[in-house]
């Protein structure tokens, strides 16, 4: 049974699988309003972060590749 979420944009229904490539978005329109009202300082992150929960090294690469791949994937 797959993982169905709620688009934290708009609240439609996504599943949690390869084919919905946004997740946990529905769509890249709805990505991209969230990534604007991040850049807007309307979301922030509620508490700091502390030395025992910084990103490691290994984790800060992991979220580069990603972040490549996304841009690739984007400007196809």
């Amino acid at each position: 049974m797959p993982t169905i979420v709620n688009c934290p944009t708009c609240k439609n229904k996504v599943e949690w699988s390869q084919q919905s490539p946004h997740r946990p978005f529905c769509s890249k329109r709805c990505q991209l309003i969230d990534l604007g009202e991040w850049s807007f300082e309307n979301n922030k992150i509620s508490t700091p972060i502390t030395s025992a929960s910084q990103i490691s090294q290994d984790m800060i690469e992991d979220i580069e590749e990603m972040m490549a791949k996304n841009d690739d994937d984007f400007f196809k």
